[in-house]
């Protein structure tokens, strides 16, 4: 079932340069068990993800929220709104002068400038989906993993602490459910295994591990929005949901977790919200399973849930993956010694990135217009 659904996100993600094998081929195959193994030395990440993420921001805005995130967090979402609007306020600026100037000879001049002002305005706006996702990393006290290269002693990979325990108490029981068939599926991890076999080493390429990793944000991504489309469905008359366009319909409900605990978020008022005063509840009945409900979606559904909302999502996404494994132009496709224990960790940490990304974008759309 989870191979199906990673199966069908990434035939949905053309535009993401990082492409999934078959779902088979994902199976990790394990080696001999080396019990007398220690490895020297284990990258132990810090309590602090504001330090050592793998991207770094390159925008004034993003290098401006990242010193809030570390030193004032309590003005952060304060913060990114503020820089927000000036971005728009800027970008809009520059937009008007430039349909000011036509006609005139410095036309021209005005259009490069409009132009880099746009180019501009998208690299704040990805930092600021970034900044968001750190946040919401520290307040369940998880770390980024580091760029890779930092985490390698002699070609073996462990990451420490695992923060197992963190990243899986955002999810409800259901959610947590399809997030376990996933681990199964992308890189073989079965419950109940017990520690030799976590902890026995296993081999597996530098770029194949990218390449579950960018499927486990996009699986994220997809059981984020396949949860909240569900909630609607419990909370919206069905007439209303069919007359607004797919992506607009979560401003209709009250950002409640739907399947998504301990997530923080910004204020949520908004001129583009609809309140909930102006929506009519339809009975409630008993939830259906999650599970059951994304196997009961059709094609188009499927693919609504699966594709990313943005450009700059679709553009973040590469990045971090770069920045985390290495370009592929510049790195070398090694193999790289490893654990179940340090996949795993990295799977939920990726599908951990994808919810947070969808609750970024939702953020950051009430005041910038995100591109399709």
């Amino acid at each position: 079932m989870a191979a199906a659904f990673s199966s069908s996100l990434w035939q949905t993600q053309s535009n993401i340069s990082i492409l999934l094998p078959p779902s088979n081929s994902l199976a990790v195959k394990f080696g001999c068990s080396y019990p007398n193994f220690r490895p020297r030395k284990l990258c132990n990440v810090s309590v602090n993800c504001c330090l050592n993420f793998p991207l770094e921001p390159q925008s004034s805005v993003g290098k401006s929220l990242n010193s809030i995130l570390q030193n004032q967090r309590t003005c952060f979402y304060d913060a990114v709104s503020m820089e927000l609007n000036q971005v728009v306020e800027d970008r809009e600026a520059a937009f008007a002068r430039f349909n000011l100037s036509l006609g005139s000879d410095e036309a021209s001049l005005h259009r490069r400038i409009a132009k880099l002002k746009e180019a501009e305005s998208q690299l704040a706006v990805e930092d600021a989906l970034y900044m968001i996702i750190l946040y919401n990393f520290s307040n369940i006290r998880v770390p980024l993993v580091p760029t890779l290269s930092k985490c390698l002693y002699k070609g073996r990979l462990e990451i420490l602490p695992s923060k197992d325990y963190e990243l899986e108490s955002i999810h409800s029981s259901e959610v947590l459910e399809m997030v376990k068939e996933h681990l199964g599926t992308a890189v073989g991890w079965k419950a109940g295994s017990s520690v030799s076999v976590n902890w026995s080493p296993t081999n597996i390429r530098r770029h194949h591990l990218s390449q579950v990793y960018a499927a486990s944000i996009l699986y994220g991504y997809f059981l984020k929005s396949a949860s909240r489309r569900l909630c609607l469905e419990h909370n919206v008359p069905s007439t209303t949901f069919q007359n607004f366009p797919f992506g607009s319909w979560t401003s209709l409900i009250e950002r409640a977790s739907c399947g998504f605990e301990n997530v923080t978020l910004g204020p949520t008022t908004s001129s583009r919200s609809t309140a909930m005063s102006q929506v009519t509840k339809k009975p409630r009945n008993k939830e259906a399973n999650l599970k059951c409900y994304v196997m009961g979606f059709d094609v188009q559904t499927m693919e609504q849930c699966a594709k990313l909302r943005s450009k700059e999502a679709v553009e973040l996404i590469d990045k971090h993956c770069s920045a985390l494994f290495g370009d592929d132009n510049v790195e070398s496709n090694d193999l790289i010694l490893t654990s179940l224990s340090s996949l795993k960790r990295l799977v939920l940490e990726a599908v951990a990135f994808g919810c947070f990304l969808w609750e970024a974008e939702e953020y950051v759309s009430r005041i910038y217009e995100l591109k399709n």
